[in-house]
């Protein structure tokens, strides 16, 4: 299988994130984890940029030693200088180098013209060769440029040195048969190419910046820029934990493989949401809250008899403990059942459903019901049935009241009820009870269009 190799950008494009700025310390501990989750290339930050990056990208060169240490410069003499003075203590420094090739850029941003571009990226890579031997060249809003000249500039760097040439979609604008296409004509048309990386850095404005990577990957694209949690600037990056997670699962259709090891996907996310103080949306592919979360009673039955029905990886693969059955409204038997087991009850059929008709009503009002609700729930249910029938014939007393009687809401769900739901709710003054219709449901299938 081809080898990508995954250039992680959190701590320089990433940071970039308003409100993901790190401090030195941070960024040394985020690097090491990196390190740890197996990333080839950790880009540390923009050594001009500050005293603070500066430092930043120097201590993590000196300190991180496997992977290769890139830090950003514009194309120019005094940012390759700076660079180079912040990575020359690195096992395997990089020098990246950036300059606008798309002509929105050049007229209104740099305010040079093509020309003038094009004798800017080869003296600026040509300078930075000089320094370092691993030279990669990034024509930022790549895919904003005339084709023609992009050709142009990317065989005029490769010329001058570059190992590595990025081809950055800086807006996300660009579709995915469009970026493939891209990354084609350049191996197609640009002499030397052959004997260069090519690396996609690919953005998510428009939800695309995954898709758009891999576009790139089957096109003969052999490096990947990409962010954990997919943070960076405006929308964000495309997302490292789904690039490689993409590849992991769908080796029938990306037969590529990477040294990053996916155990340590989920704690490298938290980590970085730790320490930016900037929470993982919780339907985050791979590494949110919800990724191994089932609520939907077909769901979690299906879990219950066989993983694979619902779960395309393991959490384990990604380094997260376990899947979650939620209790919530939508919720069936099946998994109030085993919760009710693993809180130490055990009910028969006629038992589960008497439990299930309340649990069903109490998630309706409160939304998740939590251990202490389910709890206080079995609880007032048994011991309400109890000192409320008595079977005559045996003189021993049934749990349950017959069907479509009345029970008081558990006292901690109650509180946690919303008033303004609507339900019948009749009783004296302080007591919330609800009058549940309910009817048996004792086939399979039945349970199966129930809900289970």
């Amino acid at each position: 299988m081809d080898r990508i190799t995954i250039f992680d950008t959190t701590l320089r494009d990433g940071e970039q994130s308003p409100g993901c700025s790190m401090n030195v310390q941070e960024k040394l501990r985020l690097a090491q984890q990196l390190d740890r989750l197996g990333v080839d290339v950790i880009e540390a930050g923009f050594p001009i940029a500050s005293d603070g990056d500066f430092e930043a990208v120097q201590r993590i060169a000196a300190s991180v030693r496997r992977p290769i240490i890139a830090g950003l410069a514009r194309a120019c003499k005094g940012d390759v200088d700076r660079a180079w003075e912040a990575l020359q203590g690195a096992a395997r420094p990089r020098i990246h180098i950036f300059l606008a090739t798309s002509d929105i850029h050049l007229k209104y941003k740099l305010r040079i013209t093509r020309e003038q571009c094009l004798e800017q990226a080869r003296e600026a890579v040509r300078h930075a060769k000089s320094l370092c031997a691993d030279v990669e060249f990034s024509p930022e809003d790549a895919t904003r440029t005339d084709v023609a000249f992009l050709c142009q500039v990317v065989e005029a760097v490769i010329a001058a040195g570059a190992t590595t040439v990025n081809i950055p979609d800086t807006v996300g604008y660009t579709m995915p048969e469009e970026y493939g296409q891209l990354i084609r004509t350049l191996r197609e048309k640009v002499a030397g190419i052959d004997k260069v990386t090519i690396s996609t850095h690919c953005h998510n404005d428009l939800g695309l910046a995954v898709a758009n990577s891999l576009a790139g990957v089957q096109q003969g694209a052999r490096q990947v820029e990409c962010t954990i949690n997919g943070i960076g600037e405006r929308a964000g990056n495309a997302s490292l934990e789904e690039i490689v997670m993409a590849m992991r699962v769908r080796p029938d259709r990306y037969p590529y493989e990477t040294v990053v090891a996916s155990e340590h996907l989920f704690s490298s996310s938290q980590m970085l949401a730790e320490i930016t103080r900037v929470p993982v949306q919780p339907n985050k592919a791979i590494t949110g809250r919800n990724a191994f979360a089932h609520e939907a009673g077909i769901h979690q039955d299906g879990m219950l008899k066989n993983p694979l029905t619902y779960e395309i990886m393991t959490p384990q693969s990604v380094g997260v403990p376990d899947s979650r059955l939620v209790l919530g409204k939508h919720s069936g038997r099946h998994a109030l059942a085993l919760r009710c087991e693993q809180l130490g009850h055990q009910f028969e059929r006629r038992e589960l459903d008497e439990i299930y008709r309340r649990f069903v009503v109490l998630a309706d009002r409160i939304k998740r019901v939590q251990d202490s609700h389910l709890l206080e729930l079995i609880q007032d249910v048994t011991s309400g049935a109890a000192s409320q029938v008595s079977d005559a014939t045996s003189s021993q007393t049934k749990k349950f009241p017959p069907i479509g009687a009345t029970m008081p809401l558990p006292r901690a769900a109650a509180a946690a009820a919303n008033d303004s739901h609507s339900a019948h709710i009749s009783g004296s003054a302080g007591q919330s009870t609800l009058s549940i219709p309910f009817a048996d449901h004792h086939s399979d299938q039945e349970d199966y269009l129930w809900g289970v």
